[in-house]
């Protein structure tokens, strides 16, 4: 894996921790994907069609509700050409393709990352990376035709939860 992954913004309340993360590759991928296919969100569940690989969607065709959990929000944006920040940063930043990203603030829309919360209570001690391989993943997620299937790494968390 090359460079840095991306944390997300902190959205669970009462935390200061970034749960999730994307490799170089996969913000690479979401890029390519979000040029073709508008705003993007994630969702993991532990449903039957790929186990527990993360579907990416367009976002809002997935409906998410009282039965989900946002693990935090992703900005792909490359509107300035800087370098890295930080999940504290409204969006959290990161330099990959060459370019840098803007902030969900200058009107780019943060792309998602939701669980359901069932999936949740029994991954609340892990911290997710999403990576990309090759391969066919299911045909609900926006990366099958590309034989490219993101999937989840998934950590420990040494800290209390």
């Amino acid at each position: 894996m090359m460079g840095t992954r991306l944390d997300a913004a902190v959205t669970v309340p009462g935390e200061e921790f970034s749960r999730v993360a994307l490799t170089p590759e996969a913000v690479s991928l979401l890029r390519k994907l979000w040029a073709r296919h508008g705003p993007l969100m994630f969702h993991q569940s532990g449903g039957c069609c790929d186990g527990s690989a993360p579907m990416c969607y367009p976002a809002g065709d997935f409906l998410t509700g009282d039965s989900d959990v946002l693990l935090g929000r992703f900005d792909l944006s490359v509107a300035d050409g800087g370098g890295s920040g930080s999940a504290s940063d409204g969006g959290s930043r990161l330099a990959a393709d060459g370019g840098g990203s803007g902030s969900a603030s200058d009107g780019g829309q943060p792309l998602e990352f939701w669980m359901s919360r069932e999936q949740f209570s029994y991954w609340s001690h892990t911290h997710l990376t999403v990576d990309v391989v090759d391969g066919r993943g299911s045909g609900f997620s926006v990366e099958a035709p590309e034989g490219k299937r993101f999937l989840i790494r998934s950590t420990l968390m040494d800290w209390p939860v």
